[in-house]
């Protein structure tokens, strides 16, 4: 399948997704203490990147890191639309999703990267370190595979008028332009939502799989591949 050409440079890509991956992150301490390092990295990006990126850093600056992660829990755990983990905007909590996982284990271990077991290996914040820091390559195909995921999140927060709505807009701000398909698929997507649960289904198990040896397809949206 291929894929189409960034059209940033390189460090302009690297930039952006590891700002964007500290920002999506729960706020700390660090983080606010990186915040004004973000502003002066994204100050270097070309506006429709930088300026929502900017955007979302001088608003968590704004507030106390109390007030920051109660905002941040309340945007982000249990609400469907508004959801990190990219799979789950394709498959929901069903047993598919488990293959789609396997896919980002898969693509980690072919640049040598391993993810401990503290967090699912599509959330997005650690999709956006790997692509900004170990490969860019992939973590390219990643986000474009799952675009219209990524999309889906930007038009939640935006309606939420979240604090986090600059951030995931500077990732998409990154990739291509959309196409009419995938346009169609994001329509799609945003009437129908994530799929249900497939009770009585152990969501993720798939022994069947062994990441490392087989290669796995990469369950997506139609219109999401150019």
């Amino acid at each position: 399948m291929k894929y189409p050409n960034p059209q940033l440079p390189p460090r302009d890509l690297t930039i952006a997704w590891q700002a964007a991956s500290l920002l999506l992150d729960y706020p700390d301490d660090e983080l606010l203490s990186r915040l004004q390092l973000i502003q002066q990295g994204a100050a270097q990006l070309p506006p429709t990147v930088g300026d929502p990126l900017r955007a979302t850093a001088q608003e968590l600056a704004s507030e106390d890191l109390s007030t920051l992660q109660q905002r941040y829990v309340d945007t982000f755990d249990n609400r469907r639309r508004h959801n990190l983990y990219l799979t789950y905007f394709a498959h929901g909590d069903t047993r598919r999703r488990g293959v789609a996982l396997l896919r980002f284990k898969q693509t980690y271990l072919r640049s040598g990267f391993v993810l401990d077991d503290t967090e699912l290996p599509d959330h997005l914040c650690v999709v956006l370190e790997y692509a900004a820091t170990v490969d860019q390559r992939l973590g390219w195909r990643l986000l474009i595979d799952h675009r219209a995921g990524l999309e889906i999140l930007r038009l939640a927060l935006a309606d939420a008028g979240s604090a986090w709505h600059g951030a995931v807009q500077g990732i998409t701000a990154t990739l291509p332009p959309l196409a009419g398909d995938e346009r169609a698929a994001i329509d799609r997507l945003a009437a129908e939502g994530p799929p249900q649960e497939e009770v009585g289904l152990t969501p993720y198990a798939t022994p069947a799989f062994d990441p490392a040896t087989q290669p796995l397809p990469m369950p997506t949206f139609p219109g999401a591949r150019r």
